[in-house]
């Protein structure tokens, strides 16, 4: 009974022992695996999403793209889905009450997870207090259906384009726009050819050496040009570069604009001229008197008038101015028949 007994104990220390080693590899397999750690290292933190995206227990939860804990429980609160999460107590420090989850996925394809925003700023979260949501990152589904809405406008454009809609779809289908199209490409070959053959300014460019030179000549005359511009040389470039003349203008602009401000105030004679109502109303006087004069002389009224519309006055005026001529001419040839002096001393 003795020897029974030894062995009995023996196969139970080897199966405590067994049992042992087994909870202490789970124990590191969860510490390794687990995201967050042990047990007593992780605390507890709750969030609300109104949808999880198929969410599930044991989901990866991150921060700032490092695994950190996991989902342990979800549950309905209302309308909305109330999901538990596990985090390793060193990122405490991170999680505040500024920060946010999400739902993410482990990528285009993979399964949903939380993703928690860091920030340094704000209260610590503790153990069982809430974090806010906001919305989930645009994963595959939603991307669905813009691709979708996409893929059907490139299917309708492609239809139009066989249908003959537009300038693609004529391209494609109107025989006259194709020929029209490929007399043009013809036209621009033809072009082409000939600038390489010389012809044409563009040829002439392209192939004559002189041609070239004299460009380059200009080119190199206006950079000199621009040269002795910068360098002050010249009117232009003293109008440039010389502060004097440029005080010079600018006080010259100065008296303008003094003039100018003296005029709008009345003040000389083109201020009065433009400002006076009395100097205008007399210039308007005068100006109504001359036009009424010239209109008197033009309607053959007074001397001026007659002179000018009296062809008898006129005739009588030039027969008298003929005679006055034919006489002094006489008294030039013979002096003494007209002029007859005779001195007598007493």
């Amino acid at each position: 009974m003795a020897r029974t007994h030894s062995l009995a104990w023996s196969q139970l220390k080897i199966g405590i022992l067994g049992v042992v080693a087994l909870g202490l590899a789970s124990m590191l397999i969860i510490a390794v695996g687990g995201q967050g750690g042990f047990a007593w290292q992780r605390y507890a933190l709750k969030t609300k999403f109104t949808d999880i995206q198929g969410l599930k227990t044991g989901a990866v939860v991150r921060v700032a793209g490092v695994d950190v804990g996991k989902v342990t429980a979800i549950e309905f609160a209302g309308a909305e889905v109330e999901v538990t999460l596990e985090v390793n107590e060193a990122q405490q420090e991170r999680i505040t009450e500024h920060s946010r989850a999400s739902i993410g996925a482990l990528s285009l394809l993979g399964e949903p997870i939380i993703i928690i925003s860091p920030s340094a700023a704000g209260r610590r979260l503790q153990h069982g207090d809430y974090i806010q949501s906001e919305g989930a990152a645009p994963g595959i589904g939603t991307m669905a259906g813009p691709v979708q809405e996409a893929v059907g406008e490139v299917t309708q454009l492609l239809q139009d384009v066989r249908a003959g809609k537009g300038t693609v779809g004529k391209l494609f289908t109107d025989e006259a726009l194709y020929q029209e199209f490929n007399a043009l490409l013809g036209a621009a070959e033809g072009v082409v050819a000939g600038i390489n053959r010389g012809q044409g300014t563009l040829g002439k460019l392209a192939r004559d050496d002189s041609a070239y030179r004299q460009l380059t000549a200009s080119l190199a005359d206006l950079n000199a040009m621009t040269r002795r511009i910068r360098a002050g040389e010249g009117s232009l470039g003293r109008l440039l570069n010389d502060d004097a003349l440029a005080k010079s203008l600018s006080s010259t602009a100065s008296s303008v604009d003094e003039i100018a401000a003296k005029i709008n105030r009345g003040e000389g004679t083109a201020g009065k001229l433009l400002n006076e109502k009395e100097l205008y109303d007399r210039f308007n006087a005068i100006s109504e008197r001359i036009d009424k004069l010239v209109a008197a002389v033009e309607g053959g009224q007074g001397t001026a008038g007659s002179l000018l519309k009296d062809k008898q006055l006129y005739d009588n005026m030039n027969g008298a101015a003929n005679e006055l001529r034919s006489l002094i001419a006489d008294i030039r040839k013979d002096p003494r028949k007209y002029l007859n002096v005779r001195v007598s001393i007493f």
